[in-house]
């Protein structure tokens, strides 16, 4: 009866995980917006001061649980040289957030061409994408539309996959909610990425 008992709960409180890469450019914003995401996700969480945010060398990992599933974030490291990493994690990866800095106009060329490089891969064929127009709080920063206008030749490599692109501030938070919860709801609804299955902590 124990085991019955111990097993049903165990099942109860099982959570859906899903893998989600936060990749871009260095200085696009991709911490500061992980932390604004655990700061309105996860009650009592403190988030870093984001003066006190530095250029990530490596990886960041966060994790949040909505709509009865978990998401672990993965923030990925955007320098040129970090780059050639990124496709380590795309067999893992349920969604992929890619964060542009809207603000600065000069590297947005450079961001669409790291992203058509990461559109490349076969690994991310069915994974939902959300494209983040970020610093939308920036005097002068580039437009969604600006942003679609200079991916627009992208389109073909996404293909019929989810795909989203948003505005943001990840310093204010304007934009983060509603972007998480679709990225969530695909995530779900994919069936070709199914979950991995954790117990709730």
């Amino acid at each position: 009866m124990y085991t019955l008992v111990s097993g049903l709960l165990r099942h109860a409180l099982q959570k859906d995980e899903f893998c989600v890469l936060i990749i871009g450019l260095d200085n696009a914003g991709k911490t500061t917006f992980l932390e604004q995401t655990k700061t309105k996700f996860s009650k009592n969480y403190k988030a870093m001061n984001p003066s006190k945010i530095t250029t990530t060398v490596g990886l960041n990992i966060g994790k949040i649980d909505i709509k009865g599933a978990r998401l672990m974030f993965w923030d990925l490291g955007g320098q040129e040289e970090l780059q050639s990493l990124w496709d380590k994690y795309y067999a893992e990866s349920h969604g992929i957030i890619y964060i542009i800095d809207s603000a600065d106009t000069t590297r947005i060329p450079e961001s669409k061409l790291a992203f058509d490089k990461m559109l490349e891969s076969s690994a991310l064929d069915t994974v939902p994408l959300l494209i983040l127009a970020n610093k939308q709080d920036i005097e002068g920063c580039a437009s969604v539309l600006d942003i679609k206008k200079a991916f627009h030749d992208s389109s073909t490599s996404i293909g019929s996959r989810d795909c989203m692109i948003r505005a943001v501030s990840a310093l204010t938070g304007r934009g983060v909610n509603e972007g998480i919860e679709w990225m969530v709801q695909c995530c779900k609804n994919n069936p070709y990425r199914p979950p991995r299955q954790k117990e709730g902590t």
